[in-house]
């Protein structure tokens, strides 16, 4: 298959999107934090602590290839959303592999409760390594052409990553398509 020019992914209307590749990221981001907190009784150190966090998650992002923020609201008071980052992994040290992949990565895990679950997936768009803990999923999907991995990293602090949470997000990566 050819290297693919771009990606879709099916969100839920309900999920409000931040392109982290456009220089208004921050006023996107800013606009949301704005939404959530409009008309609510939530109180100013709550409003600057769900911005910085954002913010700091959306630049580190930025900074490992991240080119899509999500952000869905799950709590009335406006405290921290359910995410999903999207991030372009090129390879490199990386194994091109995903069965080698989920093995490297499977060896960088610690032992013990906080050890996150590695596998492989199928998914129409390739092969997947999956990687779930308590409250993050991350899907690094095998690009066409060797280019790299497409990762979806969701992350559900508040409620967690079990359930119907989990069955979402790996939903919303059984979407994913490449664009050719």
């Amino acid at each position: 298959m050819a290297i693919p020019r771009d990606y879709s992914l099916l969100v839920p209307r309900e999920w409000f999107r931040i392109d982290l590749t456009q220089e208004r990221w921050r006023s996107q981001l800013k606009t949301f934090v704005d939404k959530q907190t409009a008309g609510r009784h939530v109180s100013a150190e709550i409003t600057r602590s769900v911005w910085a966090t954002l913010r700091n998650t959306a630049e580190a992002g930025r900074a490992h290839g991240a080119m899509e923020f999500y952000l869905l609201a799950t709590s009335r008071d406006g405290s921290m959303p359910v995410s999903l980052l999207v991030s372009l992994e090129p390879m490199g040290k990386t194994p091109a592999d995903p069965q080698k992949y989920a093995a490297w990565l499977e060896m960088q895990e610690p032992e013990g409760r906080e050890r996150r679950q590695v596998s492989v997936m199928d998914l129409a768009a390739g092969t997947a390594v999956r990687v779930l803990s308590d409250t993050t999923l991350d899907i690094h999907v095998c690009m066409p052409g060797g280019v790299g991995y497409l990762t979806l990293s969701f992350s559900a602090l508040l409620t967690g990553m079990s359930g119907p949470m989990e069955r979402l997000s790996d939903a919303i990566a059984g979407s994913l398509r490449w664009v050719i």
